[in-house]
């Protein structure tokens, strides 16, 4: 079923409106197509907040079914600002909160809010990866991830997210209006909160970055099926 004639609905309704319709529109949409299976939940209990959620990206969903797995934390999601640009993505921003930030550039203001978010107690979630993945595993992390966590200092909790790519494929040509949701079984693994490595004094900033880079990303890496590990097999 496609969500382009839903989206373009959205457009007609007044402001006030938009919100409301949108949370209906994707719990119709996530009930009648998804069916989500949660593990870890126990994870949530006692962690230390403000904390930032790191997951896999594989879908449009992600968001919409992240956010009913972790309510209870309530997290702010980090979007590129494309997201908003499109009529189809913006119902998902309507329904969880967003913080924007531009992708693949030195986005100071978006990292300033997103900082400032986290100083104020509020607890975010964000894809590490920048993108949706286009293979159906884990591609490379952005290095931005290890300067946000250093930034911010808080604890980070590991999820991984696995379904979603057969629920809201990727379209191959990159219309995000095009893309439709199907039946799918998805699962989401909730890890354990760690704290982001120390430096050690004798090591490079370069070096540094590439493993704490790849210590966060095998964090999720080892709550996914091999399948979905991509570059970070454990």
């Amino acid at each position: 079923m496609k969500t382009k004639s839903a989206a373009m609905l959205m457009g007609f309704l007044p402001d006030r409106f938009t919100t409301y319709v949108s949370k209906r529109v994707v719990d119709y949409y996530l009930k009648k197509y998804a069916t989500i299976k949660i593990n870890g939940k126990e994870n949530l209990a006692g962690i230390v907040t403000p904390t930032i959620f790191i997951c896999n990206h594989l879908s449009n969903s992600d968001g919409l079914v992240l956010d009913k797995a972790l309510k209870t934390i309530d997290p702010t999601f980090v979007a590129g600002v494309k997201l908003s640009d499109n009529a189809v993505t913006n119902i998902g921003m309507k329904v969880v909160k967003t913080t924007n930030i531009r992708p693949n550039s030195a986005d100071k203001e978006g990292l300033k809010n997103l900082i400032k978010l986290v100083k104020g107690g509020e607890s975010v979630l964000i894809f590490p990866e920048g993108t949706r993945s286009r293979v159906g595993s884990l591609i490379e992390a952005k290095k931005g991830i290890v300067l946000i966590a250093k930034l911010t200092g808080v604890p980070l909790v590991p999820v991984g997210l696995y379904g979603t790519e057969k629920l809201l494929p990727v379209n191959k040509e990159g219309d995000m209006s095009a893309e439709g949701f199907h039946h799918a079984d998805v699962h989401v693994h909730i890890g354990k909160q760690f704290e982001l490595p120390e430096k050690a004094k004798d090591q490079d900033k370069k070096d540094y970055e590439e493993f704490a880079t790849d210590y966060l990303m095998k964090q999720i890496s080892a709550l996914l099926p091999e399948a979905y590990r991509g570059v970070y097999p454990l």
